[in-house]
C-alpha cells in the first residue's frame, strides 16, 4: 500500500468511526491520525512535502466536521467580557494541547542533550542578553582585536557598568567562562569539567538559504588533566555517529579561532552519500561542519585555572545546520518562518 492509499484507507475508517462517536472532537485524537503525522519525517525529502499536505488537509476536514458539529448542536451563548470568568454561562473553550507540537530545533536539541548526558556532559543555558567581557575579553579578544569584527555582533542602547553596548551573544561561547569558573571545583576533586551549552544565537547576517540573523549553537567544554586533541577528535566523531546513527569518517584541518590553540575546522563524511558526492555536501563527499580546538592558555587563566597543569577542549555547532542535513532541509529560514506546512512534517 503507498503512501496517498494508506491515507485513502484512514480516511474513510475515520469518517466511519466519526459518525458514532459521543464526543464528535474524539476523532481528532484518533491513532491513526497520529501515526500518519507521524510517518512524515522517516520519508524522502521530495515524498515528505506531498504526503504532509495530505495528512494535513485530512486534519483540517476532521476538524471542519467537529466544527460543522459543534455550531449546529450547540447554540453559542453571549459571553460578558466585563464580568467574572466564572459567572459567564458559558465560558470560552481553549485550544486543546494536543494540537501543539514541539518545534524541530527543540526536539533535536533534546537528542543532542541526551546524547551529552549519557557522555557525562552537563547541559548549561545561555543569555540572551550579555556583555562584551564575556563575548570578547575572556575568550581572548582583546580590546581593538580585528578578529572581533568577524561576529557581526548586534549591539544594543543599553550599556553595562562600564558604560559599554551589551550584545546580543554571536555564539555560547560566552558561557564559556562562566562554566569553567562554576565546576572548577570538579578539578579539584579529580574530575574533568565537560558542560554542553545549547542556546539561541544571533549575528547580523545577510539572510539566505544557509545564514539567519538568529540561530542555535551548541557550545561543549572539557577540561581536566592530560586531555589532548585526540580526545576532541574522538568525542565529536562519537556524538555524530550517534546522532545520525551512522559509521562517520572525520577530517580536521588548521584554522584560527583566539580561544583555542591549536584551532581546528571540523568535517565528516558526508552521512548521505558515503563520499560519493551529493547536493548537500557540493559534490566533494566531506562537510565542513564546526569550529574547535584546545582552550587557549590565557582563557584557562581567566578563569583562573592553571594552564599548565590543566588543558582542555571546546568546540561551536550549528544545531540548524545538524537538523538540515539530517532531515534534508534546504532552507534554514524555514526554522523561524512559522510556516506550519514546514513545522507539521515533524
Amino acid at each position: 500500500m503507498n503512501t496517498s492509499e494508506r491515507i485513502a484507507a484512514a480516511r474513510i475508517e475515520l469518517l466511519n468511526r466519526y459518525k458514532s462517536l459521543d464526543t464528535k472532537a474524539d476523532i481528532l485524537k484518533a491513532r491513526e491520525l497520529k501515526e500518519l503525522f507521524s510517518i512524515i519525517p522517516s520519508l524522502e525529502p521530495h515524498e515528505r512535502s506531498a504526503f504532509g499536505k495530505e495528512v494535513n488537509a485530512l486534519s483540517v476536514e476532521l476538524k471542519r466536521l467537529v466544527e460543522a458539529d459543534s455550531e449546529s448542536s450547540e447554540e453559542l451563548a453571549p459571553i460578558d467580557v466585563t464580568a467574572p470568568f466564572d459567572i459567564n454561562v458559558r465560558q470560552p473553550e481553549f485550544l486543546p494541547v494536543t494540537q501543539g507540537s514541539i518545534h524541530p530545533l527543540m526536539n533535536e536539541i533534546a537528542v543532542l542533550s541526551d546524547i551529552f548526558s549519557r557522555m557525562g556532559f552537563v547541559i548549561e543555558e545561555s543569555r540572551e542578553i550579555d556583555d562584551q567581557y564575556h563575548m570578547f575579553e575572556t575568550l581572548n579578544f582583546p580590546a581593538g582585536h580585528p578578529a572581533r569584527d568577524d561576529y557581526d555582533t548586534f549591539m544594543t542602547q543599553e550599556t553595562d557598568k562600564d558604560g559599554h553596548p551589551l550584545i546580543a551573544p554571536a555564539h555560547t561561547s560566552t558561557m564559556q567562562n562562566r562554566v569553567l569558573r562554576k565546576y572548577k571545583a570538579n578539578l579539584l576533586a579529580g574530575e574533568p569539567i565537560a558542560a554542553v551549552v545549547p542556546d539561541r544565537t544571533f549575528r547580523n547576517e545577510d539572510l539566505d538559504a544557509r545564514h539567519e540573523h538568529t540561530f542555535y549553537q551548541l557550545e561543549g567544554v572539557y577540561v581536566g588533566k592530560g586531555v589532548h586533541a585526540g580526545m576532541l577528535v574522538a568525542t565529536l566523531q562519537s556524538v555524530l555517529q550517534e546522532y545520525y546513527q551512522k559509521e562517520l569518517e572525520v577530517r580536521v584541518n588548521p584554522f584560527y579561532f583566539p580561544f583555542t590553540e591549536p584551532s581546528f575546522e571540523f568535517a565528516l563524511s558526508c552521512p548521505f552519500c558515503s563520499k560519493e558526492g551529493c547536493k548537500v555536501c557540493s559534490y566533494e563527499g566531506w562537510i565542513e561542519l564546526l569550529g574547535c580546538g584546545m582552550i587557549h592558555p590565557n582563557v584557562l587563566k581567566a578563569a583562573e585555572i592553571d594552564p599548565a597543569v590543566y588543558t582542555g577542549f571546546a568546540w561551536g555547532v550549528g544545531v540548524d545546520r545538524l537538523v538540515m542535513m539530517k532531515y534534508g532541509i534546504e532552507d534554514v529560514r524555514h526554522f523561524e518562518s512559522a510556516k506550519l506546512d514546514f513545522l507539521r512534517q515533524f
